[in-house]
């Protein structure tokens, strides 16, 4: 299996890119944000990969970080999720906020996602959550994301980040009168002040 490729970018393309190793050019295709954290063509990059075989293809797919490859092989251990789609949510959102999606079990996120509909989105969350929750992230974010599953994607949704979100929420008072309501308005604050 070719687990990383090192070489130098000889071409781009929306969704991969040509790697020249050794005078061998591979074409690995990425996620969009990949994509632009490669570099101008000419210069040397490293990607970690991960080789899809089908019976009529061999396909390259390339990660800037192991944890972005690692959660794109979660996905895609998702019955009927296929590696075009895991790398189409990695381009729709970034690693972290997948992550805090499917930890929280934010179904309705993930159906933001072009081909990601109601049914996929909650087989993602089913089959994920505990595996996400557990392995991919720190325990006290996955605690956070657990008791603050609305608070998430109502700040989510107006556009701030999932590690923003969460740093806002660790900062939060661990008080169990606090309604969502008062929750969001303290993250706000934050925000604000920060």
């Amino acid at each position: 299996m070719i687990a990383s490729l090192s070489g130098k970018l000889e071409a781009l393309g929306s969704d991969w890119a040509i790697i020249n190793v050794g005078g061998v050019g591979f074409q690995v295709h990425l996620s969009t944000t990949g994509i632009s954290k490669l570099g101008a063509v000419g210069s040397s990059v490293r990607v970690y990969t991960h080789l899809n075989v089908r019976e009529d293809n061999l396909s390259l797919f390339g990660f800037n970080t192991t944890a972005e490859l690692e959660l794109f092989k979660s996905i895609t251990s998702v019955s009927g999720i296929g590696p075009k789609l895991a790398l189409a949510m990695l381009s729709a959102m970034e690693p972290d906020q997948l992550i805090m999606a499917i930890a929280s079990g934010n179904a309705d996120l993930l159906t933001g996602i072009p081909g990601v509909g109601k049914k996929t989105a909650s087989r993602i969350v089913l089959e994920l959550k505990d595996k996400i929750g557990t392995g991919m992230m720190a325990t006290p974010m996955a605690e956070i994301a657990q008791e603050n599953a609305d608070v998430l994607a109502a700040l989510t949704s107006l556009g701030y980040s999932a590690s923003e979100v969460t740093r806002a929420l660790s900062s939060l008072p661990r008080d169990a009168s606090l309604s969502i309501e008062d929750k969001i308005k303290l993250a706000l604050g934050y925000f604000e002040n920060n």
